[in-house]
């Protein structure tokens, strides 16, 4: 006999987890294509030098990484933004530009398992190349703000920054020349601390004023509405540039949508990987923010240079869908709730399995699902508790006089056209 374990950081996922997870999903897309965003799909395993030195040096240590069957150096892809640039490069007179994705899949990471975060994963990307403008830029907030609505979720905000105006900054107190190590430990801000990453800057740095100035920096947002913020550090680094001013066309995008209240500027935010040249952005559940972003990404100007001769620039955001559920699970939402496999499970008595196979085509015409109980011989003992098991909350059963319908969290029973109504009246709405 084989154990039948499972992989440290890997997990199965049962119909309960997997019913919520595919309605949330069914949401998403909903939201994407009435943006006009297209699906795609790439490939697991990549060659290990589409994916090295993309992310940085923690995700590099991250990747999978193996020869396969021929000898070949190849990797499982650890995001879907990096396999995106290498498929623009070898697709890009198929599709065109600007070109709208989403691509909702598995993702692999070797890092160090905790709630709300696995080694394999799923993220949900969107992303719009081949425009680098703040039109592009807010489009993909827009779809943020819109996806987060369509779920259901009130209380989340969204961190927003920008790499190239901490660039001028960093390159005014002359640390640009260390601007990936810092950009790195700043990132570890939420997780290490204020007094860590100042100790760890002025390592990089060589100097504490210059620590100093770049926690400053950081924490310049904090009790200041966005264009406070934002005039604070245009003060920091120099002056007004196009990034600063990308910033106020994109505020001011926002504001016209009427969903800027949903938007922070904090200069905390710079993402941990190295492909990120402008805006960046985390969110965060305010009822639980110790979870961690929900939600992030950028833009991505160069990464796409890297496979191809044509510059196209990117901008894009991904939603971790796994930590995304276990801060639902936590908050309690009602979108969890319903984890049937089925509205009704019919149970044809023996000889009458074609009555039974066409009632319940009747019901899904309706848009009710219907799972047919395949032993009609079974005792009443097992079709409770496959119904159980499957948290199917409708028995329905034959008879020379038609069919009943007995609910079976009350265990009244009902018959007739207006058992059907009454059900398809509590249904929830998928």
């Amino acid at each position: 006999m084989i154990d039948p374990v499972i992989l440290k950081g890997f997990r199965d996922s049962l119909p309960k987890d997997e019913i919520p997870k595919k309605k949330i999903i069914r949401k998403l897309e909903d939201v994407f294509t009435s943006f006009g965003f297209s699906p795609i799909d790439t490939p697991v395993l990549e060659y290990t030098e589409v994916l090295l030195g993309k992310g940085g040096g923690e995700t590099d240590k991250q990747i999978f990484r193996f020869k396969d069957n021929g000898g070949r150096d190849v990797a499982m892809r650890f995001d879907l933004t990096v396999p995106f640039a290498r498929f623009m490069a070898a697709h890009h007179d198929e599709v065109g530009v600007p070109f709208r994705r989403y691509h909702i899949s598995k993702v692999w990471r070797g890092e160090n398992p905790q709630k709300g975060r696995y080694r394999e994963f799923i993220q949900c990307d969107f992303d719009i190349v081949g425009a680098d403008n703040a039109l592009s830029d807010t489009e993909i907030l827009s779809v943020m703000h819109a996806s987060f609505m369509a779920l259901g979720i009130q209380d989340f905000t969204f961190h927003i920054s920008h790499r190239g105006l901490f660039s001028l900054f960093l390159d005014k107190i002359s640390a640009g020349s260390k601007s990936i190590e810092v950009l790195r430990t700043v990132d570890k801000l939420r997780k290490i601390g204020k007094d860590e990453v100042r100790r760890q800057l002025a390592e990089i740095t060589g100097s504490e004023n210059s620590a100093d100035a770049i926690i400053s920096y950081i924490t310049a947002g904090e009790n200041s509405s966005f264009l406070e913020t934002l005039d604070k550090l245009e003060s920091l680094s120099g002056g007004e540039s196009e990034h600063s001013r990308r910033m106020r066309e994109i505020y001011s995008m926002l504001s016209q949508l009427g969903i800027e209240s949903s938007f922070v500027f904090d200069p905390s935010i710079t993402r941990g990987l190295d492909y990120y040249t402008g805006i960046v952005y985390e969110t965060f559940l305010d009822k639980l923010p110790s979870i961690g972003s929900v939600c992030s990404g950028g833009r991505y100007n160069d990464l796409a240079s890297l496979y191809m001769k044509d510059r196209t620039p990117g901008v894009g955001s991904s939603i971790g869908l796994d930590r995304l559920l276990a801060a639902l699970d936590e908050l309690g939402s009602p979108l969890l709730s319903d984890t049937a496999a089925a509205d009704v499970l019919a149970v044809p008595s023996e000889g009458r399995e074609c009555e039974a196979m066409a009632m319940a085509e009747k019901l899904r015409k309706r848009g009710l699902r219907v799972s047919m109980y395949l032993l009609p011989d079974a005792k009443m003992k097992k079709i409770y508790a496959a119904a159980e098991l499957g948290r199917i909350p409708y028995l329905m059963t034959f008879s020379d006089d038609g069919f009943t319908i007995k609910d079976l969290r009350t265990r009244e029973t009902m018959s007739g056209e207006e058992a059907i109504e009454r059900i398809l009246k509590e249904k929830p709405i998928a």
